[in-house]
């Protein structure tokens, strides 16, 4: 059976990210990867995605399937690079790459805006700090108030993460790497277009846009199945 390594991003657990891919263990093993910092894992004072994509490279095995959503796309894409041998395929949807499609106007300012806001989380409360954030990224998940301790843990992990924005993506390894690659947006944010397109230029990748369902585009009815034909494209 083929292993499907799911790696999620901010603010929600993998549990959460990945609650609508439940289905798709009638066919793969499923590897719910839960990031340090979320629980059922107690709080860190710093989330690093170099950090957590050695910690991604290490639990792959050989042949794996690796999906990672948003900041796990960014973990996903580093850790991907640092072992391309293991992998037989690599899915990332939405990753907040920003470096990768630098100089496109769209992108360079939501860069910019992000680290207004990630600075603003050493004074925010959580609750304040994950609603400008879920804004921010074109999220219509309206988080009860006051938060449930499972998602203000994640919003405090969120407070005290490494921006996306720094991450130096090894495009040209990945590029060598022979495993088949797809990158995933929801059309409906131009950064995450932006970043998507380039993705699927310089990897290259296969494209697949889901509309209706924001930045957790792995919600969206036709998801497991496109994500299902992939794998077993790929895994054959």
């Amino acid at each position: 059976m083929e292993r499907l390594v799911l790696v999620h991003g901010s603010v929600l657990g993998a549990r959460g990210t990945w609650s609508t891919q439940k289905p798709l263990a009638e066919h793969f093993e499923l590897v719910l990867v839960e990031r340090p910092g979320f629980p059922p894992n107690p709080p860190v004072t710093r989330v690093d995605f170099e950090t957590d994509a050695s910690l991604v490279a290490g639990l792959l095995q050989p042949g794996d399937h690796l999906v990672g959503h948003s900041y796990g796309g960014v973990i996903s894409l580093l850790a991907a690079s640092a072992r391309p041998d293991l992998p037989s395929s690599l899915t990332v949807i939405e990753p907040p790459a920003t470096r990768v499609a630098a100089g496109q106007p769209t992108v360079d300012s939501f860069a910019a805006r992000g680290i207004e806001l990630y600075a603003a989380g050493a004074t925010d409360d959580p609750e304040t700090f994950l609603r400008r954030f879920l804004t921010a990224v074109g999220s219509a998940f309206d988080p009860p108030s006051p938060l449930t301790p499972e998602l203000e843990q994640g919003a405090r992990a969120l407070q005290v993460e490494r921006g996306p924005w720094e991450a130096h993506i090894p495009l040209d390894t990945l590029t060598a790497a022979s495993f088949p690659k797809l990158v995933v947006s929801g059309a409906h944010h131009p950064a995450f277009d932006g970043i998507c397109d380039v993705l699927q230029q310089r990897l290259p990748a296969e494209r697949l846009v889901l509309e209706g369902f924001g930045h957790t585009v792995q919600r969206h009815p036709e998801f497991n199945d496109r994500l299902a034909d992939f794998v077993e494209r790929a895994a054959g």
